[in-house]
């Protein structure tokens, strides 16, 4: 299938129009015309090299709404004119423990990403949502459930779910405390989901300036981290930390807001981090620990929940042309809270 997306050429090279190819149907396939892709920040990381291990060309996206266009002759549970999302991955191995537990994202073999990985199928790299079309296997097609609204719904297959997954796993419900530091793209999210499942939200940040925002998006709480009385105070307050920042950072100073047996989650930082007191974990029993996005099902249970309780990012719609300038800005932090690209708006490569 031919198609048209904007691509990097090389890490100093702007996004710029590209024409390449889909892979024709297999039977357990579905064809995607995409209508919204949202952009996160790992867009820029990898269209950058800043991780090192970046393929050119290279079409990012990996937040992906659009609708059916064809199935393969075994596709069962979609059919053309469906709403669909297609998140952070498009294959695994299937046969693994991890994949046969639902948790596909930790395949023994490695799950294949939306972009950037080996392409199995087509050989180079995968290539992402910045484009017409998509071509995924059914079993990583998710359902866009009524309700949702389109236009809007794209970061919640990537942001959603990375904060969506941690406080299901680490059972955050009614009467849970939460904190959640930084307050991007992630943190927005973080703080809505954790609303709506019913916990106490503390917003930990370093700037007063962010508390009226915070509040509106649902949190109960603001504390600033430099504010020594105010943190002595915290002490032994929240269950679970979901630590969204995306660099190096201490998370030291957030070990004694955390109860008996509570958890901060890595959610933002794939890098390095700061040193990590042990006595602060020693005394409380506390933990450090990490979370990678979330399974297909889970992805599903989260985007039916974020219909439910009327759950979206807070988002700024630009245009296919206007991608390199909104990366500039996320570089800048000028952006509310997360940019979705109107694919309407994408033309043909010359």
């Amino acid at each position: 299938m031919k198609t048209v997306g904007y691509a990097a050429q090389s890490h100093k090279t702007p996004l710029a129009p590209h024409a390449f190819e889909r892979r024709g149907l297999h039977p357990n396939d579905v064809a995607i015309e995409i209508l919204y892709c949202g952009v996160c920040h790992s867009d820029l990381h990898m269209a950058r090299n800043d991780w090192g291990n970046s393929k050119y060309p290279l079409v990012p996206g990996h937040e992906i709404v659009g609708r059916v266009i064809e199935t393969g002759a075994d596709v069962e549970r979609f059919s053309s004119g469906d709403h669909v999302a297609v998140g952070c991955m498009v294959d695994s191995c299937q046969s693994c423990d991890q994949c046969h537990a639902g948790e596909e994202q930790y395949c023994r073999e490695g799950m294949v990403m939306t972009y950037g990985s080996p392409d199995p199928e087509m050989g180079g790299v995968t290539q992402g949502g910045y484009s017409r079309h998509v071509v995924v296997r059914e079993e990583f097609v998710l359902s866009m459930p009524e309700g949702l609204d389109l236009a809007r719904a794209a970061p919640l297959l990537c942001a959603g779910i990375t904060t969506y997954s941690p406080m299901r796993e680490w059972n955050v419900g009614p009467g849970s405390r939460v904190g959640v530091v930084g307050m991007g793209g992630l943190g927005h999210m973080a703080i809505k989901i954790a609303a709506g499942l019913g916990a106490h939200v503390t917003v930990i940040s370093r700037s007063a300036g962010k508390e009226a925002d915070a509040r509106e998006l649902g949190a109960d709480a603001f504390l600033i981290s430099a504010d020594e009385a105010a943190m002595k105070s915290a002490a032994a307050s929240m269950d679970v930390i979901i630590d969204t920042v995306p660099v190096k950072h201490d998370v030291t100073p957030y070990l004694p807001l955390l109860d008996i047996d509570g958890t901060v989650v890595i959610v933002g930082q794939v890098g390095p981090l700061g040193e990590v007191s042990g006595g602060g974990l020693i005394t409380g029993r506390r933990s450090v620990a990490g979370s990678l996005i979330g399974g297909i099902a889970q992805t599903q249970e989260m985007l039916d929940f974020c219909a439910r309780m009327n759950i979206l990012p807070e988002c700024e719609m630009i245009a296919m042309d206007e991608i390199n300038a909104a990366f500039d800005r996320m570089e800048r932090a000028d952006v509310r809270y997360r940019f979705v690209i109107d694919m309407s708006t994408l033309k043909d490569a010359a």
